[in-house]
This record gives structure tokens, C-alpha cells and sequence, in this order.
């Protein structure tokens, strides 16, 4: 995985600071299986992604649905364990701890932006 951050695009302004980015498709298939549970300031960016479930998982997530452009199509919040939650359109998915969302103010439409270390 690659570490990063995600930026609302066209700004300077940082709404997730730590950000591990998806490289292989078995880092794309376990996801969050078997880690501790997010933090503030921590997500996961998932790519290609158009899908998520909480099979086996022990908490609750906040899912980002993003097109290639990084425009935020669909915000899922508190998605519970055991379920699952889809956005037909999404090419990648950030996954958020609970209240993510709502502390960072994205909303559909944004445009977000992947800076990742060199």
C-alpha cells in the first residue's frame, strides 16, 4: 500500500491526512479484514472499487463512492458490520471511521484529490 492523503480538489485544504492507498488486488480483496479499526484522520482508498462489505468485520465504516475524476458520487454513513453497500457508477471507494463524513463536510459532488508520497 501506498501512503497519502486526500485533498478537496484544486485547494490546499487536507480533509483526510492519512491515507493508505490499494495497490494490489489482494490489498483490494482484504481491505480493513483482520486490521484495528480507523482513525481519526485515517482512511482507506480502495481502487478499482465499485462495492464494500463489513463481512466479519467488527465496526462500523464511512464509505466515499468516487468516480475516475475523483467526484464524490455517493456518501454512506455508519455502514454497519455484515452489510454490504454498492454505487453501480464508483470507480474507487474511501473507507472512513464513523463520523468521517459528516467531520470533514464532503458532500456528492466534491471533487477529491489523492497526494501520495513520492
Amino acid at each position: 500500500m501506498r501512503n497519502g492523503a486526500l485533498y478537496r480538489a484544486g485547494s490546499k485544504v487536507c480533509l483526510v491526512p492519512n491515507v493508505r492507498k490499494t495497490i494490489t488486488a489482494l490489498e483490494r480483496m482484504r481491505g480493513l479484514l483482520g486490521r484495528p479499526p480507523l482513525q481519526a484522520g485515517e482512511g482507506l482508498l480502495i481502487e478499482p472499487c465499485p462495492s464494500v462489505h463489513t463481512f466479519g468485520m467488527r465496526y462500523a465504516l464511512d464509505l466515499v463512492y468516487l468516480d475516475p475524476a475523483g467526484q464524490v458520487l455517493k456518501l454512506v454513513q455508519e455502514l454497519k458490520p455484515w452489510r454490504m453497500s454498492s454505487c453501480t457508477h464508483a470507480h474507487a471507494t474511501l473507507e472512513l471511521p464513523p463520523g468521517a463524513i459528516e467531520r470533514s463536510g464532503i458532500k456528492p459532488g466534491d471533487r477529491l484529490e489523492w497526494h501520495g508520497e513520492p
